[in-house]
């Protein structure tokens, strides 16, 4: 998975069973049929087929354990590559033209987990399609790099939206705390289904307890407890309709504590019980 930094490259591959640690540049990685762990020096991230995990420069490792072949298609982007094309969006037609290779120097993103909006959803799903007729480094292949970073740079801007809405007085304080909070998302996202404590949470953002807890519904619009509680319904959803678990099994790979619990907290807040859910959702796909 080693390639230098001065090149635009893709890592287009099917796997079950993967793990691999090292340097990396930066890059988004997608993947369709399963899901993905990375883990960095900064925080934990799960990668599932709805999302993108942005990456910075810098070490990480990535491990893959899932029963069926997982896709994997990842686009890595060579070293001023983001700053460049930064550049050309935000700089005028006079200052493009006076001085077109002006250095730019560099941008950091937020390494975090992101929506795939239908923009970007499109453009991946386009690159791979094409991807096998594309001479690598050839304009047709260098265009997609082009397009898929300036999605990316249009979702840089609309996070600064987010930023804005955190109850700090200078930029840098709520930027830094912006940080932490999605670190703090990102690793709920990868560990609702295990016990985690909010302790726990609060100890890999670098937060106190309750800062988190005063903070983190400004950004996400719930409470940590209440986004775990939303995942782990929305998992169990998935498995009703897509599995044929016991309710039992299903219960332990939520994270739930017995099957009372787990049918208690589903009919809170689906309005019928996991069972009564399942026949619907079957008798509704027969018609």
């Amino acid at each position: 998975m080693t390639k230098k930094d001065s090149t635009n490259f893709v890592l287009h591959a099917k796997s079950d069973q993967f793990y691999w640690e090292g340097d990396g540049q930066l890059s988004i990685k997608t993947f369709s049929n399963g899901k993905a762990h990375y883990k960095t020096n900064k925080g934990f991230f799960a990668v599932e087929e709805s999302r993108y995990l942005l990456l910075n420069e810098g070490p990480y490792s990535i491990s893959i354990d899932e029963t069926e072949d997982v896709e994997s298609f990842c686009v890595f982007f060579k070293d001023g590559f983001a700053a460049d094309v930064f550049h050309s969006v935000k700089e005028s037609n006079d200052g493009l033209l006076t001085d077109p290779f002006k250095d730019t120097g560099s941008i950091a993103f937020f390494d975090k987990t992101y929506h795939k909006n239908n923009t970007l959803s499109s453009q991946l799903d386009t690159f791979k399609q094409i991807l096998p007729d594309l001479e690598v480094g050839s304009v047709g292949y260098e265009e997609q790099f082009h397009k898929i970073m300036q999605s990316i740079l249009n979702e840089h801007f609309n996070t600064y939206k987010e930023i804005e809405s955190l109850s700090a007085i200078r930029t840098s304080t709520r930027e830094e705390l912006y940080r932490r909070l999605s670190i703090a998302h990102d690793y709920i996202r990868s560990y609702f289904d295990k016990p985690i404590k909010l302790h726990d949470i609060a100890r890999i953002a670098c937060l106190s307890p309750n800062h988190l807890l005063r903070t983190y519904s400004q950004i996400y619009g719930q409470t940590p407890h209440q986004h775990i509680s939303a995942f782990r319904i929305q998992k169990a959803k998935q498995l009703l309709t897509e599995s044929n678990d016991n309710m039992t099994d299903i219960t332990f790979k939520l994270g739930f504590q017995n099957p009372v619990s787990f049918s208690k907290k589903f009919k809170q807040h689906v309005g019928i019980s996991p069972n009564e859910y399942r026949k619907k959702v079957r008798l509704d796909k027969k018609y």
